[in-house]
C-alpha cells in the first residue's frame, strides 16, 4: 500500500466505526501562545478532551499534519523527521479500552495485515504509592488477541532490566513510558489536571538480530526491549486513556473518560514495508530520483551521501508545507525556523555537490505527492517556490562569506571558537569547516566546538522554554475577551483596507494580542485610528456573541470568514457579533469558523488600542494591541 492508501484506509475504517472525519488543522496553532506549531494530532483536540462539546459528535478521527521544531539536529537517522502526519481518533466520553485496542488490531493485523509476529505492545504498570492501579484491563485485551491468532504471549513485568524473554509480546512499563498528561508524570500534575495510561504499539524490524542495526544498544548481546533506543523496534502507534484526575485526595476516576490515539502514518508505511528507514517510503521517491539525478550520487552509497539526502528531503518537505500554510522565512518565531529548514537543505545539498537552485523543484515533487490530500499546497505553489528560491539564493551567498572567513583562520589550526563563530556567524556548518580544514592538512578542535555548541544549545533552550512552555494556551478571563476581539479586529480591518485582508496567525497572552494579516503596505496613521474607532463603537453597542453550529455549506453562504484547512467536516462552529444572521445584515459585526472559548457580550471588552504596526514577512504585517 502507498502512504496515501493507508491514509485512507484508517480513515474510511474510523467512518464505518462512526467516527466524523475532520480536516487537518494548520501546522500554525490558532491562539495558542505556548507553541510555536502543531506537532501532534492530539494538539487541536485539546479542548474536547477537557468537556467542550465537539459539534460533530463524540467520535472524531483525522490525519493531522505536524511539524517538531526541536527534532531538527536529529533528521539524518532512518527515523526522525521534522515534518510528519498523525493519524488519530478520539472519543469524548463514548467507547474506551476494549474497543480502541481491538479497533487497532484489527486495522494493522486484518486490515493493513502487519506481521503479527513482529508485532509488540507496552502498557502501564501502575504506581502503588500513588494507588494508581497496574492496567491489567489493557493488557487482557491485548493477549486475548494474539491467542485469536495462535499466539500464546506472556508479559515482561521488568523489560527494562530483564530485556526481553521468549514469548513475550506485551509489556509494562512506568510512568515515564506509559503515562500521559500534560504536565508529565503523576506526581508533577496539579489538582484538576486530568490524565491516563496509555498503550503504545512496535514494531520490530530485526525479530532474528541478523541486520545488527542495534549494534549500540546495552543490550547487542542479547535481546533488548521494545521500548529500546536501539533501532530495532519502531513506535507506531499510541493509544491514551484519559481515566483520571489529580484532586486534593488523589486520583479519581473521570466521569468523562476519553480516548486519545495517534499513529505516524510514515511509520506505519515502514512496518509494511518491513524497512527501517523511513526515507525509503513512496513519498520521498520523486524527490529522491531528483536528488540523485542532480547530484550524480545514488541514496545509500555511503554515510554522507545519505545522511545529507535525508535532510534535503525532511527539510524541503517541512518548508514547502509550513510555507503553504502561510509562514514565510524570517527571523522570528515560526518564520526562523523555516528560513533554517531551507538553509540546512542547502548547506546538506553543497555536501552532494549541488550547486544550483533545487529547493523549488524538490518542493514541486512533493506537491504532486500530496495533491490530493493537501490541495492548498498545489493553490500556493507559486508562493511557495518563490520563497524558497530567494532563501536558497540569499543563503548561497552567505555560504559564499563563510568561505572567505574560511580562508582568513584556515592559516593554522582551526580553533572550536572560529569554528563555532563560522557556524554562528557565517551559517557554515561544522561538516563543511572539517572537509575544508581536511584539504589543507590542518585540524579542526572539535572537543571544544562541541563544547560552545553545547552551551550555546542549553541557553536557548532554557530560553525557548521560557517562551514556549507546551501545552494548552492560556484560557483565563484577558486570554478569553483577547481571542474575541482578534474577531473584531479581523473584521475591522477587512472593512478599513479591504477584503483580501486574511488571517496568517495570532498569538494571545493575558497582556495582549497579536495578530498577522495579508496586507502589502504599511498602515497609515489614518488607518489604524479607523480600525481603532470602528472596533470601540462596537464595543459601545454591547453587542451579543452567539455560537452557532452549522453546516459548512450554510456557514460559507452567510458568509462567515476564518481560517481554512484543506478539508471540512460537514458541521463547524461559527461565532456572531451581534444579532444578525448573515454577512451584509446590519445588526452583524462578524462571523467567523471558530471553536472558541468567546466572551458573551463585547461590553466587556474595555477600551481597544493598538500598540504596534509592523512587517513580518513579504505581503504579511503584525498588530499588537491591548484592552484597557
Amino acid at each position: 500500500m502507498t502512504t496515501n492508501e493507508i491514509r485512507t484506509a484508517f480513515l474510511e475504517y474510523m467512518k464505518q466505526k462512526g467516527h466524523a472525519i475532520v480536516p487537518s488543522a494548520s501546522l500554525v496553532p490558532e491562539n495558542d501562545p505556548t507553541t510555536l506549531f502543531t506537532g501532534s494530532g492530539m494538539q487541536p483536540m485539546v479542548p474536547y478532551l477537557l468537556g467542550q462539546p465537539h459539534p460533530l459528535g463524540k467520535r472524531i478521527a483525522d490525519s493531522q499534519k505536524c511539524f517538531r521544531a526541536q527534532d531538527i539536529e536529529e533528521v539524518g537517522d532512518n527515523r526522525h523527521l521534522t515534518s510528519f502526519e498523525m493519524l488519530g481518533n478520539w472519543s469524548f466520553g463514548d467507547y474506551f479500552k476494549e474497543e480502541q485496542i481491538t479497533w487497532m488490531w484489527d486495522f494493522l493485523i486484518n486490515e493493513l495485515h502487519l506481521d503479527v509476529n513482529n508485532f509488540y505492545v507496552s502498557c502501564f504498570k501502575g504506581n502503588d504509592e500513588l494507588h494508581i492501579p497496574k492496567d491489567e484491563f489493557s493488557l487482557a485485551v491485548w493477549k486475548k488477541l494474539f491467542k485469536e491468532k495462535g499466539l500464546e504471549v506472556s508479559a515482561g513485568e521488568n523489560p527494562e532490566q530483564d530485556g526481553m524473554l521468549p514469548n513475550q509480546h506485551v509489556f509494562y512499563y512506568g510512568e515515564k513510558k506509559n503515562w500521559w498528561s500534560r504536565s508529565g508524570v503523576p506526581g508533577n500534575m496539579p489538582e484538576g489536571e486530568p490524565g491516563g495510561p496509555d498503550s503504545e504499539m512496535f514494531y520490530d524490524f530485526d525479530p532474528q538480530g541478523e541486520q545488527k542495526i542495534h549494534e549500540n544498544s546495552k543490550w547487542k548481546n542479547e535481546p533488548c526491549h521494545p521500548n529500546c533506543d536501539c533501532g530495532r523496534f519502531l513506535e507506531v502507534g499510541n493509544n491514551v486513556f484519559m481515566q483520571y484526575k489529580k484532586t486534593a485526595n488523589g486520583f479519581e476516576e473521570l466521569p468523562q473518560m476519553n480516548v486519545d490515539h495517534g499513529s505516524g502514518l510514515e511509520r506505519f508505511a515502514c512496518a509494511l514495508r518491513n524497512d527501517p528507514d523511513i526515507f525509503n517510503i513512496d513519498v520521498y521517491d520523486e524527490a529522491k530520483k531528483l536528488l540523485v539525478e542532480r547530484s550524480g550520487k545514488q541514496y545509500a552509497e555511503d554515510e554522507i551521501t545519505t545522511f545529507a539526502m535525508r535532510v534535503i528531503l525532511d527539510h524541503i518537505r517541512g518548508a514547502t508545507f509550513l510555507i503553504g500554510d502561510g509562514v514565510m522565512p524570517g527571523n522570528k518565531d515560526q518564520m526562523y525556523f523555516v528560513r533554517r529548514l531551507i538553509r540546512r537543505a542547502v548547506r546538506f545539498a553543497r555536501n552532494l555537490g549541488i550547486n544550483e537552485s533545487f529547493t523549488a523543484s524538490v518542493a514541486k515533487t512533493f506537491i504532486n505527492t500530496y495533491k490530493e490530500e493537501y490541495p492548498i499546497l498545489h493553490e500556493k505553489q507559486d508562493s511557495i517556490f518563490s520563497e524558497l528560491e530567494k532563501e536558497e539564493n540569499k543563503f548561497r551567498k552567505t555560504l559564499e562569506h563563510g568561505i572567505k572567513q574560511f580562508e582568513k583562520v584556515a592559516t593554522r589550526n582551526i580553533s572550536g571558537v572560529d569554528a563555532f563563530d563560522l557556524l554562528q556567524t557565517y551559517g557554515f556548518p561544522i561538516e563543511l569547516t572539517e572537509e575544508l580544514a581536511k584539504e589543507k592538512n590542518i585540524s579542526v578542535d572539535l572537543e571544544e566546538f562541541a563544547r560552545l555548541k553545547k552551551e550555546h544549545a542549553e541557553s536557548s533552550r532554557t530560553a525557548a522554554q521560557g517562551k514556549f512552555k507546551g501545552g494548552l494556551g492560556g484560557d483565563g478571563e484577558m486570554e478569553v475577551k483577547f481571542h474575541t476581539a482578534t474577531h473584531m479586529l479581523h473584521e475591522a480591518l477587512r472593512q478599513v483596507l479591504g477584503e483580501h485582508v486574511q488571517q496568517k496567525g495570532s498569538n494571545i497572552t493575558s497582556e495582549r494580542l497579536r495578530f498577522d494579516f495579508s496586507h502589502d503596505a504599511k498602515m497609515t496613521d489614518e488607518e489604524k485610528k479607523k480600525v481603532e474607532d470602528l472596533i470601540n463603537e462596537q464595543i459601545a453597542m454591547k453587542l451579543p456573541v452567539i455560537r452557532e453550529e452549522v453546516s459548512v455549506d450554510d456557514a460559507r453562504a452567510r458568509g462567515a470568514i476564518g481560517l481554512f484547512g484543506d478539508k471540512y467536516g460537514d458541521v463547524v462552529s461559527i461565532y456572531r457579533i451581534g444579532e444578525g444572521t448573515t454577512r451584509g445584515d446590519k445588526n452583524l459585526f462578524s462571523m467567523e469558523f471558530c471553536g472558541g472559548p468567546h466572551v458573551e457580550n463585547i461590553g466587556t471588552l474595555g477600551h481597544f488600542r493598538i500598540q504596534k504596526e509592523e512587517a513580518v514577512s513579504t505581503g504579511v504585517r503584525r498588530i499588537k494591541a491591548v484592552l484597557e
